[in-house]
């Protein structure tokens, strides 16, 4: 029987507990252990595809097309296997289903009521992920912090589990300890707080992991352990760090990864961290170089309030770094407001002290006709380019208009009368549409390309056929295949059948890297294995940067 870990936030969100999670399971896989993780997320969504993601951050595509939080990114960067729809779980999905079968008849007659029908339904789907991955560890992030509403249901399902088996279920808690500047000390008390309402519904967290921007002492450590009744040593210290790849060493120094397998009875099988090590030896010791690549990320996913959010692209930012890595650069990111050159041209000046451009996925009108003034920029001046998604559909519309002079070409996403539609919808794209079937409906997950020979992006991957993830409705229309082709365009990435254009490419003697992808290769990329598109990107910007 697999091992389960819940891991619960307290004092306030965002403090990592995503990446405390991964961190858990790697330090755990380092161990010899076979591990898997689950995200819930306490909202009424079906699931994250329909959400701002000013809002609420990227949305992660799973190999199977499942559209989930972005949290499961990071368990496949850290555990570097694919997470798949099972592991993803939300309110909405749990109610579905819950109603689903009493519509059905399936609980025999009897009153459905929210408890325990709905905590059972949210186990029944942990032992699920169970049966299915045979792991030796689940990890499973509750999404939230503790005394929230939306939350009860959950932590009553981690209840009834540890109930049911009381040797199998450990309960972390990460909590936020806050250092306020005008008194000058970590305080523990929220931190308290946190625990009395977690205990509130019946459980008691067995670890404590303490966030906060500075490492804690052990007086912080004792009063924690007095007040919420955990041994001082299962207090584990998690101070900000400059990269989230460094906290599995942290917590490996805490001895967390022992602590677990103490409470659970087993022992170490082995203990290799070895190239995680190196990994992390590599980016600390490039950050304190000069030696950068300048990547500009061109996009309008950026700011709420006076605020940027960078999680809009996270998935991006993080293959941009596992590439610079691997080539011993460090990455400079500079965030590139594409309504800023509708404004202001001039601006587009800026551009020509980037080493790469990159556009990712989006949605909508805003920002567009920006993004195309930068993609005309890349082109001309020769700055290696990388189009994501929509990236690619605004290079296919920069080609259209300059280079083969279809003055009015568009996408129909953005014009749907426009005469000159090189990007268009889906056949069945439109009649979901038409229906208004918007959740969970786009060409979502991995599906195969064959690549051209002699193209930037065959000698990238090194082989004929990939598998890559998408999230779309619109396409390449092939009614402009042959006048892009005559006009030097490269259609380097096809479907099986040919149907669909997933790369265009500008050859080498037109330009040092020019791709554009209709799928999102960043959901691919791992730190110790960069993606291969990513990796030659950054590769032909060092060399511009020459």
């Amino acid at each position: 029987m697999s091992r389960f870990i819940f891991v619960v936030g307290g004092v306030m969100s965002s403090v990592g507990k995503g990446a405390a999670s991964a961190s858990i399971g790697k330090l755990l896989q380092s161990k010899g252990y076979k591990v898997t993780a689950i995200k819930i997320d306490p909202y009424i969504n079906v699931d994250a595809g329909t959400m701002n993601p000013v809002e609420h951050g990227e949305v992660f595509v799973t190999e199977d097309g499942d559209e989930t939080d972005q949290d499961l990114g990071n368990y496949e960067r850290f555990l570097d296997v694919n997470i798949l729809s099972d592991n993803y779980m939300t309110t909405g999905r749990v109610y579905q289903t819950v109603i689903g079968r009493e519509r059905n008849l399936e609980y025999g007659g009897r009153c459905v009521e929210v408890v325990p029908h709905v905590p059972e339904e949210v186990i029944r789907r942990i032992k699920r992920v169970e049966k299915k991955g045979k792991a030796d560890f689940i990890i499973i992030e509750i999404g939230g912090t503790v005394g929230e509403y939306q939350n009860v249901l959950f932590l009553e399902a981690v209840r009834m589990m540890r109930s049911q088996y009381p040797d199998k279920v450990l309960v972390v808690m990460v909590s936020y300890l806050p250092i306020p500047s005008k008194v000058g000390e970590m305080k523990t008390k929220p931190t308290q707080t946190a625990v009395r309402s977690l205990n509130a519904v019946g459980i008691q967290p067995d670890i404590l992991l303490g966030r906060s921007e500075r490492p804690l002492d052990t007086p912080r450590k004792r009063k924690l352990s007095i007040f919420c009744n955990v041994s001082q040593e299962d207090v584990i210290s998690a101070p900000d760090v400059d990269s989230i790849y460094e906290i599995p060493l942290l917590f490996q120094k805490e001895k967390l990864g022992e602590r677990i397998l103490q409470k659970f009875g087993l022992r170490d099988k082995k203990k290799d961290l070895a190239e995680w090590k190196k990994l992390v030896f590599k980016f600390k010791k490039l950050n304190k170089s000069n030696r950068a690549v300048k990547i500009g990320i061109v996009g309008k996913y950026f700011s709420t309030g006076k605020f940027v959010l960078s999680d809009s692209y996270i998935s991006v930012i993080e293959a941009v770094k596992h590439a610079s890595w691997f080539h011993g650069k460090k990455p400079e990111l500079f965030w590139l407001n594409s309504e800023e050159y509708e404004k202001d041209a001039q601006k587009l000046k800026e551009l020509k002290e980037l080493d790469g451009i990159i556009i990712p996925g989006g949605f909508g009108s805003r920002g567009v006709e920006g993004k195309i003034k930068a993609v005309e920029y890349a082109r001309k001046n020769r700055i290696p380019y990388l189009g994501l998604c929509y990236g690619m559909h605004m290079a296919v519309i920069e080609f259209a208009r300059h280079v083969c002079k279809l003055r009015n070409a568009n996408t129909a996403e953005i014009n749907p009368s426009t005469k000159n539609p090189v990007i268009h919808i889906m056949p069945d794209q439109a009649e979901k549409i038409k229906d208004k079937r918007y959740g969970g409906t786009m060409r979502l997950g991995a599906y195969p390309c064959f690549l051209a020979p002699g193209s930037i992006s065959r000698e990238a991957y090194d082989k004929r056929q990939i598998f890559e993830r998408h999230r779309h409705r619109y396409e390449f229309n092939n009614d402009y295949r042959g006048l892009f082709q005559k006009k030097g365009l490269v259609l380097a990435g096809t479907s099986p059948d040919n149907k669909l254009v997933e790369i265009v490419e500008l050859s080498k003697k037109d330009h040092p890297f020019f791709v554009g992808v209709q799928f999102h290769p960043e959901f691919k990329s791992r730190p110790l294995r960069p993606h291969p598109l990513f990796r030659e990107f950054i590769k032909a910007a060092i060399k511009k940067k020459k």
